[in-house]
């Protein structure tokens, strides 16, 4: 079984190389060895996810070289739940994204891209989950960002390359800080294995161990779009297009989230940033939704949702008990599918209602019923409405609140009442501007061109006289546009709305919404294996066994 454990990386990237092999020449192989390979991923993280609940983590030694030389790479209870939720996740964005770029019709180099950059990614997160070491954690993070700046910059229109610039900067410098963490650690230590380090660090003065924590968990909120180190995610996601966007706002600031409970549980036991943490958390819940209240961009509003819930989840992680570890891992996979699912359906409202700005959407619960109800459920489950999972999780978080009993703890309760609250007001205003009242006068009609950004579409089309070179391209042979929707297309270019939406990009979208709704049906046998998985956690012992054989 533990030879499986290196499989979730090595197929992507090995599906890589074959899909840039084939290029555009043959199209239909390129998008079957996406599909194929991410469910053969998907299949695999179940098996982990179940072999190392029954069995213990796994453990694989690259090379055969014993720790600190070699790569370990690690399955226990909770990487193989968020290999499970993100490998399932992304296969349902590859199917959404197919859909998208065969109703445009994109089948330019930058489609053609798309699928080997996105394979890099899944195997980056893989990576990260299974990683054993400092080392290859920080390598999952750099290939991370090396597909997601490709991804982000999807056909190169100006907003798209502004935000990926951002993008890049933000993750650079926190890599660069990254880097120094690795090298103090390495230095005091000698070593950067996590379980070597679990063992290893307890011996150093109180001074560095702190000085090391709070280097890690600086770069692993910059990851996970901690406040106040989320400036940069809301004008970087809501520019690329909308399968991108989902699975950025879904799993990437989700593999931070993770980075920070695998850190905080097995190299620095006792909660020593605990307060730290929940003032973190508190501000991160009441600001980021606050921001979300004063938006009119439905994608923007979603970024500021994203960097308040992120809060939910620091909050189990600085309260360090079994039950609010546990129920920061319900959060966790709860989030995953449920943002992932709303910037879906962003996505596709901007292709049925032309944009995404809400002072120009409405009437769509009549005129498109299927969208509505792919909006309202996951919305409601966001706002934590009974018996969703959103609310099992943040129940989940506030008992274990409760039961600390403490100052800070109290404050946070509140505060995840409140954010909860104002997270409802902000979903039902997204339904009664775009849904439930009237359309307004300037509503994009069916059959109208967006134009993508600052770029436009006119020097590609011959024109009425089907030649190019004669001065009349891009004249007459389309509606005039609308307006602009940066995020339109996989390619960046001008897209058509429709009354009609794709039914791939439909399924996907009701299959993301399927998953949130599992974690709901089968509540008691999710929360007692993230009882589990957060016992695990703060007993260490498993982890540091199996990976050090005493």
């Amino acid at each position: 079984m533990n030879a499986l454990v290196p499989l979730p990386v090595l197929l992507p990237l090995c599906a890589t190389g074959l899909s840039l092999a084939f290029g555009t020449r043959l199209g239909r192989f390129q998008r079957f060895i996406s599909v194929a390979v991410l469910t053969a991923v998907t299949a695999l993280s179940v098996i982990l996810m179940v072999a190392a609940d029954r069995q213990g983590p796994l453990s694989v030694h690259l090379g055969d070289f014993a720790p600190p030389l070699g790569i370990t790479l690690v399955a226990d209870r909770l990487s193989g739940l968020m290999l499970t939720v993100s490998s399932a996740v992304t296969l349902c964005v590859l199917v959404y994204s197919l859909g998208q770029g065969m109703t445009d019709r994109d089948k330019e180099t930058p489609l053609a891209v798309f699928h080997p950059a996105y394979l890099i990614l899944v195997a980056g997160v893989s990576c990260t989950f299974l990683a054993g070491d400092l080392v290859n954690l920080y390598v999952g993070f750099e290939i991370m960002l090396v597909a997601s700046f490709v991804l982000l910059t999807l056909g190169g229109t100006g907003p798209r390359m502004r935000a990926g610039s951002t993008y890049v900067i933000i993750s650079l410098f926190s890599s660069m800080l990254f880097l120094t963490a690795i090298a103090m650690t390495y230095a005091a230590t000698g070593t950067a294995n996590f379980a070597q380090l679990a063992v290893r660090l307890a011996e150093l003065p109180i001074g560095v161990q702190t000085l090391i924590q709070a280097l890690l968990l600086t770069v692993f909120a910059i990851k996970a779009a901690v406040f106040p180190l989320a400036a940069w995610l809301p004008d970087s996601y809501p520019t690329a297009p909308a399968p991108v966007t989902a699975v950025f706002a879904g799993l990437l600031t989700k593999v931070g989230v993770y980075c920070m409970l695998r850190t905080e549980t097995l190299l620095f036991p006792g909660n020593r940033l605990g307060v730290l943490l929940m003032a973190i958390a508190l501000a991160s819940m009441v600001i980021g939704i606050l921001g979300a209240v004063a938006q009119t961009d439905l994608k923007r509003l979603l970024s500021f949702t994203l960097i308040s819930h992120i809060g939910y989840m620091v909050f189990g992680i600085g309260l360090a008990t079994r039950e609010a570890y546990g129920g920061a891992i319900v959060y966790v996979a709860h989030h995953i599918t449920v943002q992932t699912t709303l910037f879906l359906v962003a996505g596709l409202i901007e292709r049925r209602g032309g944009t995404t700005e809400l002072t120009r959407l409405g009437g769509m619960a009549r005129a498109a019923p299927m969208l509505a109800a792919l909006f309202f459920v996951p919305a409601m489950n966001l706002a934590g409405i009974p018996p969703l999972s959103g609310f099992i999780g943040k129940l989940g978080l506030m008992r274990a609140g409760v039961a600390d009993g403490g100052g800070w703890a109290w404050v946070l309760v509140a505060g995840s009442a409140a954010t909860s609250l104002l997270t409802l007001y902000v979903v039902a205003k997204v339904w009664n501007l775009a849904f439930w009242r009237a359309a307004p006068p300037g509503q994009a009609a069916a059959g109208t061109v967006l134009e993508a950004g600052d770029d436009s579409d006119a020097d590609s089309d011959p024109g009425p006289d089907g030649v190019f070179g004669t001065g009349d391209e891009g004249i007459g042979t389309t509606p005039p546009p609308a307006g602009q929707a940066s995020a339109a297309t996989l390619h960046g270019r001008a897209v058509i709305t429709t009354s009609r939406l794709p039914h791939p990009m439909v399924a996907a979208t009701a299959a993301t919404i399927a998953i949130g709704l599992a974690f709901t049906v089968f509540a008691d046998p999710l929360t007692a294996y993230t009882d589990r998985t957060a016992a695990e956690l703060l007993q260490r012992a498993p982890y540091i066994q199996e990976v050090l054989g005493r």
